[in-house]
């Protein structure tokens, strides 16, 4: 599977966007939407929540198992999916258009996140 240039990820299986007026958007990748089987539940962090980089801010449930949801960045919460809310399929269907899970105004960001294409070299072969 390829993953999209333009985002970067973290080695917990989270994408992130390019930041538009500070504010970047964040889902969990194909591979980890895959990995997680058919997406049932979703809790997501609130408008004006904190998240800090690389600790829980919510969780996916799926028919297969409950999977803590990690943020790659530490900011402020700006909008959440409401459409994954209703709707938590799309995280399956579409990880990375319609299944996005929230925006971040991010004021710290880890120098660790991948580009897609170490991104597709962590997960080779798994």
């Amino acid at each position: 599977m390829s993953n999209p240039q333009q985002l970067r990820f973290s080695k917990e299986h989270e994408w992130l966007s390019g930041a538009v007026d500070g504010v970047s958007t964040v889902g969990i990748t194909e591979f980890a939407a895959n990995a997680l089987g058919d997406v049932v539940y979703a809790q997501l962090p609130e408008v004006g929540d904190t998240v800090t980089a690389g600790e829980t801010c919510g969780e996916l449930e799926s028919t297969k198992s409950v999977s803590d949801l990690y943020s790659p960045v530490t900011g402020e919460i700006t909008e959440f999916n409401q459409d994954v809310v209703d709707d938590p399929a799309l995280v399956n269907s579409a990880p990375f258009e319609g299944g996005w899970l929230f925006k971040v105004r991010v004021t710290e960001e880890p120098a660790d996140l991948l580009s897609a294409d170490e991104y597709d070299k962590l997960t080779a072969g798994n």
